[in-house]
């Protein structure tokens, strides 16, 4: 009775913690960043703009977070069906304890606790495939905005390119002759066999919701810098977003940092749009509370009243 007793006290405290620590880091970060600059929030975006406009932007924040939900709750089919509020629990109390690990990497514990612990591996797998087609689909937008931005910015040689699509290259013929090759037994050839083994119906599904999810954020990115007087042709705008995001996410960081990042690799390149410093570094900051401060305040909801599924 009593070890329960303790067992259910630290449970109440690891969740605290969690909690606690989230909103301090959030509240750290809105009290002490001079970029978001509150009076200039509220000549922007509560003087200048729209009912219609606040409303789009608040709305694809929404669905930004309803897709990558609608895609967890797709691949978990594989393991069992969950309905949407459970799916809802899921993804926004792991993106709650994700805030304190790189890269989000809390997100797969946070999302196997929710599980029994014998389906904690197959959770850890699928939760790699839905984060896998995002970093994919950024890669893929990323590399054909970064073209289209050079050509009309050169910051990389033409002769630079062609090294770095060689190498790009050269790892697809490396890892393609090597997938017999294991390493603790795991092999390229297993993966693909396990990614096999999901039906076809799922993987598609999965990889269209990605495409609307990644659609949505970089369009909110590009209508909070309309909404901020930027006036570039929406064609080269998009490429440097889309080249923002695939570089930012080639860099190791936390979830609470990821503004920073972001921040400081959109300064770079919107400075040879003649976009000011202070917008680049106040729509990165904008879009970190619309799509990580908000789900992680209603995902603090979900971790206060989780209850674990492993039994010890």
């Amino acid at each position: 009775m009593l070890q329960k007793i303790s067992k259910q006290f630290l449970v109440l405290l690891l969740k605290l913690l969690i909690v606690g620590g989230a909103f301090y880091f959030i509240y750290q970060r809105l009290a002490t960043d001079q970029q978001f600059d509150w009076t200039k929030f509220k000549t922007i975006i509560l003087e200048k703009a729209s009912f219609g406009s606040i409303f789009l932007v608040l709305f694809l924040s929404f669905l930004n977070r309803f897709l990558e939900i609608l895609k967890w709750q797709n691949l978990v089919k594989v393991i069992k069906n969950i309905s949407l509020s459970e799916a809802t629990q899921q993804v926004l109390g792991s993106l709650t304890l994700a805030l304190f690990t790189p890269n989000g990497i809390g997100e797969y514990a946070g999302k196997a606790l929710f599980f029994e612990k014998e389906k904690s591996k197959k959770v850890v797998f699928l939760n790699l495939i839905c984060n896998g087609i995002q970093l994919l689909l950024t890669t893929i937008f990323g590399i054909f905005g970064l073209v289209y931005f050079n050509a009309k910015f050169p910051i990389i040689t033409t002769k630079t390119v062609g090294i770095l699509f060689g190498a790009f290259v050269l790892i697809v013929i490396v890892v393609f002759f090597s997938k017999k090759i294991s390493i603790r037994g795991y092999s390229v050839e297993k993966l693909i066999h396990k990614l096999n083994a999901i039906p076809k119906t799922i993987h598609q599904k999965n990889i269209v919701l990605g495409i609307l999810r990644y659609l949505t954020f970089s369009h909110q990115y590009y209508f909070l810098f309309l909404l901020c007087g930027v006036e570039v042709p929406y064609g080269l705008l998009m490429a440097t977003i889309v080249s923002v995001y695939f570089l930012a996410s080639a860099l190791p960081t936390f979830q609470f940092l990821d503004f920073a990042v972001k921040g400081g690799i959109a300064v770079y390149f919107l400075h040879l749009l003649g976009i000011s410093d202070w917008v680049a570094m106040f729509v990165s900051t904008l879009m970190w509370f619309l799509n990580t401060v908000i789900p992680v305040v209603l995902g603090s909801y979900y971790v206060l009243n989780f209850k674990p599924q492993w039994k010890s």
